[in-house]
């Protein structure tokens, strides 16, 4: 399975005035604490790789992130958000290198984990150790079959991503070019895009 993803940094206020007037139907609202590990054979950083343990739940809002959609007929929000009771999640996600020089297209495989301390523990058992905590909250839009997310990452700030999976390398061309139409769509410049993952950005931020 291929990532075939596109970011960039935008203010959220200005893409939610533009998803108001789209058929965008937003999904939900998260909160995701992502901790990324280096294995003690190699070095992900050198090799473009990523192995990351996510822990996600639904997220009550904060910012402008959790307010409506600007619009009178903006579709409802997901009616799980801000449910305390809502169980955390947890997904065990392996990224390859970056497979083209015009967005952040990645093989990707993931599946989920019944107990992240668990699998924590078996990674320190094994060496493998972590190395960053990446901490977002998340809104998630669907536009044609693009996944819109508004990001708002701690240390970081407001970045928009939009994505699709595709089944064969060969689709990667076509899905690219329909990401970069609807983030034109929303009133931004895929010439923006940021490549480097939120993960890269930050540890470049603390050097």
């Amino acid at each position: 399975m291929y990532e075939v993803e596109v970011k960039v940094p935008a203010s959220h206020d200005d893409v939610r005035r533009e998803l108001g007037d789209t058929d965008a139907d937003r999904i939900a609202q998260v909160r995701q604490i992502d901790t990324y590990y280096d294995a003690p054979h190699r070095d992900f950083a050198e090799t473009d790789e990523a192995l990351r343990l996510r822990r996600e739940t639904r997220d009550p809002g904060s910012g402008s992130d959790s307010a409506p959609l600007d619009t009178a007929d903006s579709a409802p929000p997901d009616t799980t958000e801000g449910d305390a009771s809502a169980p955390e999640t947890t997904k065990l996600t392996y990224k390859g290198p970056l497979i083209d020089a015009e967005s952040k297209t990645r093989e990707e495989h993931e599946t989920a984990v019944a107990d992240g301390d668990s699998a924590a523990a078996i990674f320190d058992g094994l060496g493998v150790e972590p190395v960053a905590v990446v901490e977002k909250h998340r809104v998630f839009f669907e536009i044609d079959g693009y996944t819109v997310t508004l990001d708002r990452v701690e240390g970081l700030g407001e970045f928009v991503e939009v994505e699709i999976e595709a089944s064969e390398s060969t689709d990667v061309e076509s899905l690219r070019r329909g990401a970069f139409d609807v983030l034109r769509r929303l009133g931004l410049d895929p010439n923006e895009q940021v490549r480097t993952s939120y993960l890269g950005l930050l540890l470049d931020e603390a050097e």
